[in-house]
């Protein structure tokens, strides 16, 4: 996009319980709204048209071109998606129209032979469309030079000839001590490397998944350790839209901790619940953990918790789910009783972009739900509502807001007696996220063949 090239990111397939509303009220991954944000786009669901949602290690709730569209089981992964494909493939065609290039984003591995009948993201998108493709390596999670060799030497002899090149990510330390393997990587394969990212401390985008939550950076704020506030999330099994928390973490003097420690939840300044992809099953797990009585604990003694949509629910007096969770009907089940009313489960999903105010702070973010809400008391709040300093709300986002997020903060170092203020020349989260863009963006120009891949292209540069 900085080069005039019109340029717009795809994945056909996205695996995740991190998504994004739209402006026109569809839903894709988080990460595709990421990266038509750094495209210079708005975006839309043929980025993502096709969404899986993982409700159990065996059942996904499918979204295409950015509305519910049923299920898929364990046992049609592999053989139930030819309709998706087709979805998919129409979404890249109406892309390609209308751009000079198209980035289209792999999912897991072009290695899973298991799978390549059906694949429709990796090599099959590849394929049908005769891109050429480039291998990118995570080294931070080991073993890079055989996933490379190991890819190439398992894909078909018909695919093989689409893997034109390949780039490493993510790398800590002396590049140069990669040359020799890299040399026999090209030799052994023919594909020529075009660069080593480094390991970019300060960058961390949106997360895809819950792996990624909370990989923070954790650069020195100057805040000293007497002024600053401590967050506990807790990692729900089924984290839904993890990323609202990402705003807490770049606040300067907040330290955000992922965790599944009680120790934690009962003592950190703010404890946040995030959303869930599955809040009955979530909720018997917080029960079984023993975190459940360690969040009630807080609301006892008055200490400050955040519960966002499923977190949200969770809080409640009862949950009527007869449409989400695995086994049929559920019926009633009693919720944590820390804020009262009731959530209703219905088919209907909702997306929405609401807007409101909180004590004169501008407050917007989105909602993706089945759960409608009834609150029976306690004090209205922008999606929801509080009593004490237990707050739930069934808005994403809220937090991106800077001044609703630095006031809520301050409320929180209020009634836990820190010394935490908010800084008020440090950058708005926007900019912050901006800025992490151009980071990214920097680093690829000067470690990697920028050229080189545009070159693989066959529409070439503006």
């Amino acid at each position: 996009a900085r080069r005039g090239v019109r340029v717009a990111p795809f994945k056909a397939q996205n695996m995740s319980n991190h998504s994004m509303v739209c402006r026109d009220g569809t839903e894709i991954g988080r990460a595709q709204y990421l990266q038509a944000q750094a495209a210079g786009l708005e975006a839309t669901s043929a980025m993502n048209p096709v969404l899986l949602k993982p409700g159990s290690d065996r059942r996904a709730h499918v979204v295409v071109r950015g509305r519910p569209a049923g299920e898929l089981r364990a046992g049609e992964y592999a053989t139930g998606r030819a309709h998706l494909a087709q979805a998919a493939f129409a979404a890249y065609e109406e892309l390609a129209a209308e751009h000079d290039l198209v980035v289209c984003e792999g999912a897991g591995s072009p290695a899973e032979i298991n799978l390549r009948a059906g694949d429709y993201v990796n090599l099959g998108l590849a394929q049908r469309f005769s891109l050429p493709t480039v291998l990118v390596g995570d080294i931070d999670r080991g073993g890079v030079l055989a996933a490379l060799y190991g890819t190439w030497a398992l894909v078909s002899d018909e695919d093989r000839p689409l893997l034109a090149a390949y780039v490493i990510n993510k790398f800590r330390g002396d590049a140069s001590v990669l040359e020799p393997g890299l040399a026999e990587i090209t030799h052994r394969t023919g594909m020529p490397s075009l660069g080593v990212l480094p390991w970019l401390q300060d960058v961390w985008l949106d997360s895809e998944d819950s792996l990624s939550m909370g990989a923070w950076g954790d650069a020195a704020d100057g805040v000293p350790a007497d002024r600053r506030l401590s967050v506990a999330v807790v990692r729900l099994p089924r984290t839904s839209n993890g990323t609202d928390v990402d705003a807490l973490a770049a606040e300067p003097g907040v330290d955000v901790r992922v965790t599944r420690d009680s120790a934690l939840v009962r003592e950190a300044d703010l404890v946040v619940l995030p959303g869930s992809r599955a809040t009955v099953s979530d909720l018997q797990w917080l029960r079984s953990t023993g975190l459940a009585a360690a969040v009630t604990d807080r609301h006892r003694r008055g200490a400050p918790v955040l519960g966002i949509c499923g977190g949200y629910q969770m809080l409640l007096s009862e949950i009527v789910d007869d449409v989400e969770q695995d086994g049929g009907a559920s019926g009633p089940v009693a919720g944590l009783d820390l804020l009262p009313g009731r959530v209703v489960f219905g088919p209907e999903k909702v997306l929405a972009r609401p807007r409101g105010t909180w004590r004169g702070h501008p407050v917007e973010g989105y909602e993706i739900h089945h759960g409608v809400v009834s609150p029976a008391g306690g004090e209205q709040v922008p999606g929801g509502h509080r009593v004490g300093s237990t707050t739930g709300t069934i808005w994403h986002g809220t937090l991106e807001c800077d001044d609703f997020r630095r006031a809520l903060l301050t409320e929180v170092a209020a009634s836990t007696g820190s010394s935490w203020t908010p800084c008020r020349d440090a950058p708005p989260f926007a900019r912050r996220r901006e800025g992490m863009i151009d980071a990214l963006a920097d680093a690829l120009e000067a470690h990697v063949d920028v050229d080189g891949i545009l070159d693989l292209t066959t529409k070439g540069r503006a």
